[in-house]
């Protein structure tokens, strides 16, 4: 029965967390005018993304002429906002083989704008990019958000005129250096009339698409897109998690701009197919239509309501939110946080009090059980980044584009690897590291690290953490002796690890403190249905948190893998110890089956990696880098 229900659980949390990254069916042409079609947009993407059309190209000129043409029939009364291409921008034209010449040094934004019934008030942008990189026929980056702008201002008529005015500006130059976004923010004169920004964006060719940033202090913002979501076909998919991370890379796009001046927006993308970033393979032909239709539609829809709200965000403070599966957005304050801490050390230190009445349970054990934890962390990080660069070396030792597009090739490849890697982890604690000896594990630390070291480049977060492995390893006192050490254990570290974050960066601790509070809160109920853990009633609480919290953790690994996972595997140990959360009262008490699962997990992860070398092969290096 532990078997059934350990298994039966993980699998629905699976299934569930797959399903929920379903995109949307492309809606047809004969969608309501006031809804978004797809197939209506992929019209216009096979135009603009017959060829590719970078800056100073004839085919640039092609998806010029042709967008004016289209915002003239739309009624959009387009014209043409000309200014100087920036060096960098000239620079990065040159390398890719192209002539800024030919295109007079210039870069060349469209702007068009629907009237609204009040002139005088602030006006809503959509905006998109129309140029493609050197290579790529672009009918993702941005040949999709081109087209649904098109199809989202079609609809917007359809619905009836709004009282604010919708402009919309397809800029150029956005691979080459954000130029099109700066000169409209810098020189147009509607730059002043803004007060809101819808952006749309691509980087693959499918998947669902994501809201990942808003302007500063969102708390207005999040408001009404959460309630504009709830009629997108696909629903949301965004967290403050994403928007803190986005910030805080290195990464922009034209909504860069926007935000840096203060102006309240959100911003779309979808990442998946992600071989078809700046790909000759990202044709009309190969986009995912159901992506398309997840990005126009929440497009259509924060748009419709930025245009008939009563007043526009402004920005204030900041929330904490998250989309659970694309089915509804939870939305608290960043004081709260505080309060579902508390709540969860409340509910922690009840199991703690039934497990200790029931099973004799004492406060080492618990400790022991927060250092299985760390140990799970420490040694997931180091097997991930292992297994990890047997797939190529991280993007940011790639000797050229064409390596650097390559490795977002095998990035499916690395995502299973790595993938497999946490699961021989997870398992390995769940049978115990006894089963395996500390030798043999030790054995596995050296070989991880020595390989991330000598594949990946010295990296000091591995070997700290392979350090921390080895430690916790060879100390036979660290692992916990019972199954309430180990549970409340790692809710005790999740629970370290959620005040720290809440102190530090609270819009992203969510990824720690909901998943805390729903153990904490299986845990607690299991302490008054059967603190000894050993009829299946007892285990009720623990297999429906590993089905709702696993399958949200699952889906949000798969998100995080495809946003950072190329050069920051590690990552993922994060998201197993908080599936552990759930998983570790329902592990088997047979450790010899965990046991072998875990070491051939861990053997079709290595094989897995290394397939991606051959299944998709590296070419020659060349001189320049990525781009």
């Amino acid at each position: 029965m532990r078997w059934a229900l350990f298994l039966g659980s993980l699998a629905v949390a699976l299934l569930i967390g797959v399903w929920a990254l379903q995109v949307p069916g492309a809606r047809g042409t004969d969608t309501p005018a006031a809804d978004f079609s797809a197939v209506r947009a992929m019209a216009d993407v096979r135009v603009i993304g017959a060829r590719p059309h970078p800056v100073g190209s004839a085919d640039h000129a092609r998806v010029q002429s042709w967008l004016f043409g289209r915002m003239a029939a739309q009624g959009l009364n387009p014209a043409l906002q000309a200014g100087a291409l920036s060096p960098e921008a000239i620079e990065r034209l040159r390398r890719w083989g192209g002539d800024p010449a030919a295109a007079g040094n210039m870069a060349v934004n469209i702007v068009g704008v629907l009237p609204g019934r009040d002139p005088s008030a602030p006006a809503v942008l959509l905006m998109a990019h129309y140029d493609s990189a050197w290579n790529s026929p672009g009918a993702a980056d941005d040949g999709a958000g081109v087209a649904a702008i098109l199809e989202a201002v079609r609809a917007i008529k359809a619905r009836g005129p709004a009282d604010r005015s919708l402009v919309v500006v397809f800029t150029d130059s956005e691979e080459l250096n954000l130029d099109g976004a700066r000169i409209f923010f810098s020189e147009h004169p509607l730059r002043d009339r803004i007060g809101a920004v819808v952006n749309l964006e691509a980087r693959g060719g499918g998947g669902r698409a994501f809201m990942f940033e808003t302007g500063r202090g969102n708390a207005e913002t999040i408001d009404l897109f959460s309630r504009a979501a709830r009629r997108a076909d696909g629903g949301a998919s965004s967290s403050s998690l994403s928007i803190f991370v986005y910030e805080n890379m290195p990464n922009g796009t034209d909504f860069t701009i926007s935000r840096n001046r203060g102006i309240a927006g959100v911003n779309f993308a979808f990442i998946g197919r992600p071989s078809q970033y700046h790909s000759p393979t990202a044709t009309p032909d190969n986009l995912d239509q159901g992506a398309v239709q997840h990005i126009g539609s929440q497009a259509l829809e924060a748009t419709d309501a930025l245009l008939r709200a009563d007043a526009l965000p402004v920005p204030g403070r900041n929330v904490v939110y998250g989309d659970y599966l694309g089915l509804f957005t939870i939305v608290h304050s960043l004081d709260l946080g505080w309060t579902l801490l508390a709540l969860t050390a409340a509910l922690g230190a009840f199991a703690a009090w039934g497990a200790r009445h029931a099973t004799g349970l004492t406060a080492a054990d618990v400790g022991r059980g927060m250092l299985s934890g760390l140990w799970v962390v420490a040694m997931g990080i180091v097997v991930a980044h292992g297994v990890r660069v047997l797939a190529g070396p991280m993007s940011s030792r790639a000797e050229s584009a064409d390596v650097y597009y390559t490795l977002l090739r095998r990035l499916p490849w690395m995502e299973a690897g790595t993938g497999l890697a946490m699961a021989a982890v997870a398992l390995a604690l769940l049978a115990g590291r006894q089963a395996f000896g500390s030798k043999l594990l030790a054995g596995v630390i050296i070989v991880a690290v020595a390989a991330a070291q000598i594949l990946g480049g010295l990296d000091p977060v591995v070997l700290g953490a392979g350090v921390v492995a080895l430690g916790l390893t060879v100390w036979s006192q660290s692992a916990p002796r019972t199954v309430w050490g180990g549970w409340l254990g790692l809710i005790a570290l999740i629970f370290v690890f959620g005040l720290m974050a809440q102190a530090a960066a609270p819009e992203a601790a969510l990824i720690f403190i909901w998943p805390g509070l729903l153990a904490a809160l299986a845990a607690a109920a299991c302490a008054l249905t059967g603190a000894r853990l050993e009829s299946p009633r007892s285990l009720i609480p623990a297999v429906v948190a590993t089905v709702v919290g696993g399958a949200w953790i699952l889906n949000l690994s798969h998100q995080v893998f495809l946003g950072v996972g190329m050069d920051l595997p590690g990552v993922l140990a994060l998201m197993t110890v908080l599936v552990l959360l759930f998983l570790v009262p329902l592990a088997p008490r047979s450790k010899g089956r965990l046991g072998a699962a875990a070491a051939a997990c861990l053997i079709l992860a290595c094989g897995l990696s290394l397939t991606a070398r051959f299944a998709e092969p590296a070419p020659a290096p060349a001189a320049d880098g990525p781009t």
